[in-house]
């Protein structure tokens, strides 16, 4: 018996039967032709019950990846299944509309807060048009042999617009009763239930909570889900809008399974299967929803992304080798929305399976003795890759336990998930019986004493104690010396504590998450914290912040914090720290008792640098090549020790 029974137990859907619970709902990633096939064989080779390609535009005005209004995609969706049909995956497509978000059509003239363009109110043969092409798409894909098709009527695109009584504003048959929002809704599923075959699944996805105020609460959503349930195969249910973005996929900073507070409000009269998600990233939660009887099927999109091969693993018992997923939200939407490809930042291969295998796919033809210094996710990862393809490997850390800055970012308030990759790393090390020397302070001599046929240095950085600020590079920080001034790593713990005293001031040179972890520490020591940034917004670096930074943003600024963006420091006094906006002539003084410098860290090349001199072939990874970032550090530790 399986560990997690009940998640393998199939399900009848529609005309269809879904080998197991853990599925997949809709997500972006900019994937298109052979990646994209490769991307969803992955997961359907590791044991994924269903799987529902990102949503899709069924219109040319809402075009976006594979063309559902031309049956050319009808051959691209046969050799996808020719791929995904030999595994028993099931696979659906989602169709859908993108309403003002693409900035053209709504039902109402009313601006999406992503684009700000205010797009044009839907004529009647507008809306006949849609529905055509809903029915026309959902005929090519069951053309091309899917299982079926998610109607995408959630996130605030088309539909969920037509269904919001703030988003919709007509005083059509389309508009105004709660009858008439759903009109849309019934005629496009009787337009695609006459163009498919009996047994094609039609299901719908559905918001829970919208946040869009004066839209569709979970009250209101439940009665929509109770109306349109008769009329569908299953009910998906999903959060948010771009009005508060980060609930669309939820980062570490909300709390795991968010959505079910509002999904229990809407589920418990349905008799359909019903397709939760939002933050659920463990078979035992999602074992227990189903058990439950909260959900029939769990979404693990993001955790799915991080191992692909979750599902089989499970069904070996071997739960404890999951690669998890952080949380963190920078490799996959991040990514998305800033490169506009997919990617992730614990798997190396996410997004990029055409080219890349999970796991090294074959071992090393020479074997070595390879060094790793610095006990970091870099050389963690680094470590590990290198023992699974057969070098005998040797981890130096200079301290008494592993994880290196990633332990640091874990233990600031609703950052602990981003420890979980360390403890990962740390449990597959123990298992491939890698050597670990703690407290090793590694210098040129043991290098040459070891006899290491490679040597990879993962020695990190440390933070500058020398007021150093890129905005006046050549000149210090007047007062940075001064006994109430710190680094932020002091206070998670590094070296003596500081005595925090009330109010503090936060300096963020980086623009990256460390100076929000930091506020984060002091408001929960009980002072007023102002952030002083010289970016404009906070979080300024991240991936796409609305998805990286927002829930951190709320939390802060719902506290007693203030943010100063804009501004470098001119002085820090005992009593406060004078700020200016660089290029002008005008300063103020924020009051502060404590004040915690997040600026850039110093690399650690010196080991490096004297191992060259004596002409010792060195690999750097992680912090130490001048990055600061977690993807940066586990992809090139992964690909260095890919290549040794």
């Amino acid at each position: 018996m399986a560990l997690y029974d009940n998640l393998f137990e199939p399900l009848k859907v529609g005309g269809c039967t879904i080998p197991n619970r853990i599925v997949r709902s809709a997500h972006g990633t900019g994937l298109l032709g052979e990646d994209l096939i490769a991307y969803h064989e992955a997961r359907a080779r590791g044991g994924v019950g269903m799987s529902t390609l990102q949503a899709t535009g069924v219109h040319p005005n809402s075009g976006m990846g594979i063309p559902l209004w031309d049956d050319s995609c009808i051959a691209y969706y046969q050799e996808m299944m020719e791929r995904i049909r030999p595994h028993g995956m099931k696979l659906l497509q989602q169709i859908y509309h993108v309403g003002a978000t693409g900035g053209l059509w709504s039902p109402s003239p009313i601006p999406n807060p992503l684009n700000g363009t205010v797009p044009y109110a839907m004529t009647k043969s507008n809306i006949d048009e849609v529905i055509e092409h809903f029915a026309g798409a959902a005929r090519r894909v069951a053309a091309g042999g899917l299982d079926g098709v998610d109607i995408h009527a959630s996130s605030g695109y088309l539909l969920h617009e037509f269904l919001s009584p703030a988003l919709n504003q007509r005083e059509d048959d389309y508009g105004g009763s709660f009858e008439n929002r759903l009109r849309i809704m019934h005629e496009i599923i009787a337009a695609i239930r006459a163009e498919v075959p009996d047994g094609f699944v039609v299901g719908v996805r559905l918001p829970n909570e919208d946040y869009v105020p004066g839209g569709l609460t979970a009250d209101l959503n439940r009665q929509i889900a109770e109306v349109l349930e008769p009329e569908v195969d299953y009910i998906s249910l999903h959060m948010g809008t771009y009005w508060r973005f980060h609930t669309l996929i939820s980062p570490t900073d909300d709390p795991l399974g968010t959505e079910m507070k509002a999904n229990n409000e809407i589920t418990p009269n349905l008799t359909k299967p019903r397709m939760v998600t939002g933050r659920i990233m463990t078979l035992d939660h999602a074992s227990a929803l189903v058990s439950s009887g909260e959900a029939d099927l769990v979404s693990m999109v993001r955790a799915l992304i991080a191992d692909p091969e979750l599902v089989n693993k499970a069904r070996r018992l071997e739960e404890h080798k999951i690669r998890p997923c952080i949380g963190s939200n920078q490799g996959c939407v991040g990514r998305v929305m800033t490169v506009g490809r997919m990617g992730c930042v614990v798997n190396i291969a996410a997004g990029n399976e055409a080219n890349v295998t999970y796991e090294p796919d074959e071992p090393a033809s020479d074997r070595k003795r390879v060094m790793v210094v610095g006990g970091g996710i870099a050389g963690m990862e680094a470590a590990r890759t290198a023992a699974l393809r057969g070098h005998r490997v040797v981890l130096h850390e200079a301290t008494n336990r592993l994880g290196g800055q990633v332990k640091l970012a874990a233990s600031a308030p609703h950052r602990g998930d981003i420890g979980t990759i360390a403890d990962y790393l740390q449990n597959e090390l123990e298992s491939l019986q890698v050597e670990i020397r703690y407290n090793s302070m590694v210098d040129p001599d043991m290098v040459d004493e070891d006899g290491a046929d490679e040597v990879i240095i993962a020695t990190g950085a440390r933070p500058r104690d020398d007021g150093f600020q890129v905005s006046t590079p050549v000149e210090p920080i007047a007062g940075h010396d001064l006994p109430h001034v710190y680094d932020s790593w002091a206070l998670f713990g590094v070296g003596q504590p500081p005595k925090v005293v009330g109010p503090a001031v936060v300096f963020d040179d980086t623009g990256m998450f460390e100076a929000i972890s930091t506020a984060d520490m002091l408001l929960k020591q009980g002072v007023h914290v102002t952030m002083v940034s010289r970016f404009e917004t906070m979080g300024a670096n991240m991936p796409y912040p609305p998805v990286t930074v927002e829930a951190a943003r709320e939390r802060v600024m719902g506290g007693d914090f203030d943010f100063l963006g804009g501004h470098y420091i001119r002085e820090i006094t005992a009593d406060d720290v004078e700020v200016g906006v660089l290029f002008t002539d005008r300063s103020r003084r924020v009051p502060a008792k404590t004040v915690i410098l997040v600026g850039f860290n110093q690399p650690n090349r010196e080991l490096a640098e004297e191992l060259e001199e004596r002409g010792i072939k060195t690999h750097m990874i992680g912090d130490v090549g001048g990055t600061r970032d977690m993807m940066t550090a586990i992809h090139t530790a992964a690909n260095t020790a890919r290549a040794i």
